[in-house]
């Protein structure tokens, strides 16, 4: 008929391909990506590849510009998302960097399950991406899986034993001691110290800032002053009640995180307290919360943007570095009204050592 259309011949699909080679889509996809280490044998692998003759089969983005003109990409893994606001700052960041070198990223949240992780580090090893970040919600010690040995990685806010990969974690002692310190300016002398859970890194790592201040002071720790508390408001009022009912009154509490502060506050305002007049507090995160506290909580900066724009830069200008980068990033100091407290006029002055420790 005049006028008419011929329809266009309908695509050959993978569907197609695994069907004529009597296989999965799975074991297709496996062979035309080169997944040597899957256990596929000689003859599947021949009659997939005959059958894509036959066929004609061209696998999508056959056909598309040389990967030079193509946009590049960065894989970015982490264990959690939504249980700290932490992996988003850091996400924030890490695309943050890519935009500026016309860049995506890729995100797998994976839950620390080592197939799911594997089988995303395959697709990547597939697609080539430029790097990966391998990243976790808590600073830690970590094993990274065999298969990111494929990829130019970084290890965000972990590290390995090895130190095979370049890795980027707070600098959480340095943090610790500038946190103290600006106590110790303000006159206090005795200081409580309120820690995380023994077992996390940070809790650790903040208290021995702490501690390294206080002997660069000339202070002794006081053990009546030092709690444990759990990284959460109930804590911190636990915590804070307890050495306020027993032992010497301090002069001011440190938080090891922003939220024992916000248990710590309810505490002192139950006994009478005030907050940064009769009796300072200082936290460490600062989460969002911190500042609409009242008084407004002095605090640390976790760095997660700056570590998600470091990793990501540093996958992105191709340098490779022998030994691997290991950076400690610096955790800004927040003042706001918290750490004061009763006047005092015998402040110490810094020592000028500690700032160079890490």
């Amino acid at each position: 008929m005049a006028g008419s259309k011929i329809p266009p011949s309908p695509r050959v699909t993978m569907k197609d391909v695994a069907a004529r080679a009597g296989v999965s889509q799975s074991t297709v996809s496996f062979v035309l990506n080169g997944m040597e280490d899957m256990r596929i044998g000689a003859e599947t692998r021949r009659r997939v590849f005959e059958a894509v003759a036959e066929l004609g089969y061209r696998p999508r983005g056959a056909g598309r510009p040389p990967s030079a003109l193509r946009k590049r990409v960065i894989g970015f893994m982490l264990d959690e998302i939504a249980t700290s606001p932490f992996a988003a700052i850091s996400i924030d960041g890490a695309q943050e960097e890519a935009r500026k070198h016309d860049a995506l990223v890729e995100i797998v949240m994976t839950g620390g399950d080592p197939e799911y992780e594997a089988e995303a580090l395959r697709k990547w090893a597939a697609e080539g991406v430029d790097g990966v970040i391998y990243g976790s919600i808590l600073t830690r010690r970590a094993t990274p899986p065999d298969m990111l040995g494929r990829h130019r990685a970084v290890l965000l806010n972990c590290y390995d034993g090895t130190g095979r990969y370049a890795s980027v974690v707070p600098a959480e002692r340095r943090g610790g001691e500038t946190a103290t310190w600006a106590l110790l300016e303000q006159g206090h002398r005795k200081i409580a110290f309120i820690a995380g859970e023994s077992w996390m890194d940070a809790s650790g790592q903040r208290q021995e800032g702490f501690a390294r201040a206080m002997r660069a002071a000339g202070l002794v720790i006081d053990p009546a002053l030092m709690r444990e508390g759990n990284f959460l408001p109930s804590g911190g009022r636990a915590a804070t009640l307890s050495l306020m009912r027993s032992g010497p009154r301090p002069d001011a509490i440190f938080c090891a995180n922003d939220l024992m502060a916000v248990g710590c506050y309810e505490a002192l305002k139950e006994l009478g307290e005030r907050p940064g007049d009769t009796i300072a507090v200082m936290g460490y995160d600062d989460q969002e919360i911190a500042q609409h506290l009242s008084p407004a909580l002095s605090t640390v900066v976790l760095p997660h943007r700056e570590m998600g724009q470091w990793a990501t830069s540093l996958l992105l200008q191709g340098k490779a570095e022998d030994p691997p980068a290991q950076e400690r990033m610096e955790c800004p100091l927040v003042l706001r009204a918290s750490h004061h407290g009763p006047v005092r006029t015998d402040a110490p002055t810094r020592d000028p050592r500690p700032g160079a420790q890490i």
